[in-house]
């Protein structure tokens, strides 16, 4: 007998039950009110405030006013039909000089914010750090000096202790990728520093931060609490079968991918990173006794950001090629101990980011991840952004997006059938915002944002992804 496999591509794929349904923000994209209630300013108040740093000077001091219109914001989430709500909690919010007790003003903000999402049947899921480090923490030193761990973890302790009883899902650090090599070495990011050792050291402080952080949340949580990390890990595929296409692939994956996933889940940094850095760092110094049995603190869960793949080869395979690692323009690298890694733009469509089009890297990652580690999956990020235009009668028609999360979303779904336990998906973004470095010029929402009016609008990607979930999967 011959069987004929189904075309996934047209067959209903239904998600499994309890799969979480959601949407994604970050404290300082969207909330404003950069002044109110006690909030002092993180590190990205000061980069956007520094001349040259964010396109056309943005800054968020407004951002799109959550901080204020948090309730009107709940509502549409509820009306898309949205099961879950990834947000981050602003640092400088509720413990203003990273240091002491917490400002009840900014805690009762989380509390009212939590509530409402509870109210609307929607389950909370809070990020302890999206990159806004308090700035007298920068001023210490921030992320490359160990005691700032120690307070994030004083930190995370503070707000488990506040809101323990209302989130159940808390996720430590978002993209520390992004904290250590685009703050500390390329420098596109706040705090807009650009030395490649302190780049790693600042890689194994947040990593000691995210143990201790976990720590912190275990005694403070009940136990049926649910602790993760969110990655954004690096589908890092070589340019060619050349051997030293492939060494280079083994050393974007090890500064990239297992300088999280190693003393994470294993408890070790391995010894090709160590290597490869060696003359930027000294890791015998910097890895104390006992960090890495911190570090490696048993997780619920594991989220995985992604949005492209990434296309590498040796220097010498593409000289005079720009670096289209997609990750800003600076003359300071992002990859210590690999700056001569050559980046190449894959073949295809891309998005507004100039990021290649391709959810074969978000199922390749996703069965990776089972297999290598077992633990259950989120993806904790993932969406575009493309040139949204508004039509006559208002509506902003995004077909791209459509596409882009439908395409995706299946990626999940052929990664659930070859076995891999994924329990949620949160598009990013919720809502347009202000994107870091790029201000207010690149769109990633599901639902539009006038920036003069803050009006929002849902795109017809939010009504597509309301309908997937009312379905329950892809049709």
């Amino acid at each position: 007998m011959t069987t004929i496999s189904p075309d996934l591509r047209t067959v209903r794929r239904p998600f499994p039950p309890g799969f979480a349904w959601g949407a994604a923000t970050a404290a300082y994209q969207i909330e404003g009110a950069h002044a109110e209630d006690g909030r002092t300013p993180s590190i990205w108040d000061t980069f956007s405030h520094t001349p040259g740093k964010v396109a056309n000077g943005d800054t968020g001091d407004t951002a799109v006013d959550h901080y204020h219109r948090f309730r009107e914001d709940v509502r549409m989430m509820a009306d898309l039909g949205l099961t879950s709500y990834r947000f981050s909690l602003s640092w400088p919010r509720i413990q203003p000089t990273g240091r002491g007790p917490a400002v009840e003003r900014g805690l009762d903000f989380y509390r009212a914010l939590t509530d409402e999402l509870l109210a609307n049947g929607i389950t909370p899921a809070a990020t302890l750090y999206h990159w806004d480090l308090p700035q007298e923490l920068e001023d210490a030193g921030g992320w490359p000096q160990r005691e700032t761990a120690y307070r994030f973890a004083e930190y995370a302790a503070i707000a488990a202790e506040a809101l323990g009883d209302r989130i159940g899902t808390w996720i430590t650090l978002n993209e520390p990728w992004c904290s250590a090599y685009l703050g500390y070495a390329s420098g596109v990011h706040a705090p807009g520093r650009t030395d490649p050792g302190d780049s790693l050291r600042a890689a194994h402080h947040l990593n000691l931060g995210h143990g201790l952080a976990v720590g912190a949340l275990r005694a403070a949580l009940p136990a049926t609490a649910q602790v993760a990390v969110s990655l954004n890990l690096h589908a890092v595929r070589p340019h060619s079968s050349h051997p030293d296409d492939l060494d280079a692939a083994r050393r974007i994956e090890a500064v990239g991918n297992r300088v999280w996933t190693s003393p994470i889940f294993k408890g070790r940094y391995d010894d090709d990173l160590i290597a490869d850095t060696a003359h930027l760092v000294d890791w015998d110094t910097l890895v104390q006794p006992g960090d890495l049995a911190e570090i490696s603190r048993p997780l619920d869960l594991l989220g995985l950001n992604y949005y492209n793949p990434t296309l590498v080869s040796s220097a010498e395979n593409a000289k005079n090629l720009p670096r289209h690692d997609g990750h800003g323009d600076s003359s300071h690298s992002p990859w210590p101990g690999a700056d001569d890694v050559a980046f190449h733009l894959a073949p295809g469509e891309v998005t507004a980011m100039n990021w290649p089009i391709d959810p074969t890297g978000l199922s390749d990652s996703l069965i990776a991840l089972h297999r290598e580690f077992g633990l259950p999956l989120l993806v904790t990020e993932n969406g575009a952004a493309f040139e949204d235009t508004v039509s006559e009668d208002g509506t902003v028609h995004d077909p791209e997006r459509t596409a882009y999360i439908k395409g995706h979303l299946g990626a999940v779904a052929d990664a659930i059938t070859a076995g891999a336990d994924v329990r949620g998906y949160y598009c990013w973004s919720l809502m347009d915002n202000f994107e870091w470095a790029y201000g207010y010029e690149k769109r990633f929402g599901l639902v539009h944002v006038d920036y003069d009016t803050l009006v929002r609008t849902p795109k017809t990607s939010a009504r597509w992804y309301s309908e997937a979930i009312r379905r329950g999967g892809l049709a």
